[in-house]
């Protein structure tokens, strides 16, 4: 079996292939201070959850966008599943073509995206990802990755009200029943919700008119079943999609 992971800003998330299939996946908070060991029995007890043991996993893959958990997640493999894990970055094959000046500075969640959206869509594609950040990663007809636009996220803009004024409350991130908010909550609600729903078309239809041509759009991240169902630009959501980028990737280089 397959272990993949996408280590990101605010959740780790697993998932275990056998083989196409995708057997399993969870999700962990993303704690840089967390040993190897304490990862591993994180893993141990969902992986027993699943009725999968630790030798059943042979390979292992990952993306990585929190640097210090890289050494970490390196040993838990090394450790407790004895394989050196594929680690999607520079000098590994991809099947996507990055045309940055500066390739090293797309990130490898981004990248694991596009390489999801390749094999499963046709181009070209936009892909939303919906978590700590809202990123959408852009790729051309030709499979090319030609760009994208970063913008804060809807979990960390939410907190920043919280935080940053005297009077503002914790919300959750729900939709309110209308725009106009009747309460304090529901008008914070109205604004995150409402607001990134006019970020997400604001910037998508920007995006199309540049490429000249409509693209498959493609909603991932935590957030993203909850925009998914709000807004006609976006055509499909995966939940799932970094997750099976950074298998596509792992099987490239182990061909």
């Amino acid at each position: 079996m397959l272990l993949v992971l996408d280590i990101a800003n605010t959740n780790i998330k697993a998932g275990m292939y056998d083989g196409e299939e995708l057997k399993a996946t969870w999700r962990i908070f993303t704690g840089v201070q967390r040993t190897a060991d304490e990862y591993a029995v994180m893993l141990s007890n969902l992986l027993k959850y699943e009725g999968i043991d630790f030798k059943d996993i042979k390979k292992g893959a990952m993306s990585c966008v929190v640097p210090p958990l890289l050494t970490t997640f390196n040993e838990l493999f090394e450790r407790y599943f004895h394989i050196e894990p594929l680690i999607v970055g520079p000098g590994i094959k991809t099947g996507v073509r990055i045309r940055y000046p500066n390739p090293r500075e797309v990130g490898s969640d981004l990248i694991a995206n596009a390489a999801a959206a390749l094999h499963l869509y046709k181009p070209p594609i936009i892909v939303v990802a919906l978590g700590t950040a809202t990123a959408f990663a852009i790729v051309s007809k030709g499979g090319d990755y030609v760009g994208g636009v970063i913008a804060p996220g809807l979990g960390i803009s939410a907190e920043a009200l919280y935080t940053r004024t005297a009077a503002l409350p914790r919300v959750d991130l729900t939709r309110p029943k209308k725009v106009i908010g009747d309460s304090t909550q529901a008008a914070m609600q109205s604004g995150l919700i409402y607001g990134w729903i006019g970020l997400i078309e604001g910037i998508v239809s920007r995006i199309q008119k540049e490429l000249g041509e409509k693209a498959t759009v493609v909603a991932t991240g935590g957030y993203a079943g909850i925009f998914g169902k709000e807004t006609k630009v976006i055509d499909v959501v995966n939940p799932n999609l970094t997750l099976y980028g950074v298998k596509v990737i792992h099987d490239l280089n182990r061909e």
